[in-house]
């Protein structure tokens, strides 16, 4: 007999991650389940956004909805909150109610504001140069009871794996998409020295030089230069088999 397998929150982040088409898109499908799975664990409606930390600098990058991410802003246009704090210490950090809390005034002053009452901040480690934190927001205060923060915690936990994850693919194909320019440009450049070769009798370093000559001339890149020349022996654009 098949045996059912009920779904987690790291299955789930897996499912998330094999459907995303980029590392954006995870962290939006990231947000929103975070969201999603806090929201039904409370009987109440939690907002999540992701903030990223590379070197000393912040900026919000995802969100469960267009205001988790207004909300998001707020923190990082006052410069301090839980959020940037556990990005700081990589240890959580919760405001259980904006009103009485005594750490971030002008912060919760504008949260409170805004409607929400209680957050928490969870960091998630994900390499050597670079962080991130998924911030909860509630319009209630205390709504993060202790089972919901332990939740949040320990959804920080699984998502740290996923995001460590997704951020590789990204740079894995980051690295592929600049090696296939770079293997466009250079087979343009090599095809337009072939007909300068043949134009001009030259030698291939003679053709580049004249290639770089117009380049430097014209203040335009080698491989514009380039595409110029087979142009105007086409008749018509030139794509390379990368394309």
């Amino acid at each position: 007999m098949a045996q059912s397998h009920e779904s987690t929150p790291v299955v789930e982040l897996q499912d998330i991650l094999i459907g995303a088409e980029s590392v954006d898109s995870f962290l939006a499908g990231l947000s929103s389940f975070a969201a999603s799975t806090l929201s039904q664990s409370l009987g109440t409606d939690i907002e999540c956004a992701v903030t990223l930390k590379r070197r000393r600098s912040t900026a919000t990058v995802a969100g469960s909805s267009p205001r988790a991410v207004e909300l998001d802003h707020i923190e990082q246009s006052v410069g301090d909150g839980p959020c940037i704090r556990a990005l700081q210490t990589m240890a959580p950090e919760q405001i259980e109610d904006v009103a009485t809390d005594p750490r971030w005034p002008e912060y919760q002053r504008r949260l409170g504001e805004a409607g929400i009452h209680s957050t928490v901040g969870v960091p998630l480690a994900i390499g050597s140069d670079a962080s991130a934190a998924l911030n909860f927001f509630a319009s209630k205060p205390r709504a993060f009871t202790a089972e919901a923060y332990a939740k949040a915690v320990g959804f920080g936990a699984a998502a740290a794996g996923a995001l460590h994850l997704a951020v590789r693919i990204g740079a894995a194909q980051n690295r592929a998409k600049d090696l296939e320019a770079a293997m466009k440009s250079r087979t343009v450049i090599d095809l337009a020295c072939g007909v300068i070769m043949g134009q001009n009798r030259c030698s291939q370093d003679e053709a580049m030089a004249i290639l770089a000559k117009v380049s430097s001339n014209r203040n335009q890149k080698l491989r514009d230069v380039a595409a110029e020349v087979l142009m105007k022996v086409s008749g018509s654009e030139i794509r390379t088999h990368f394309e």
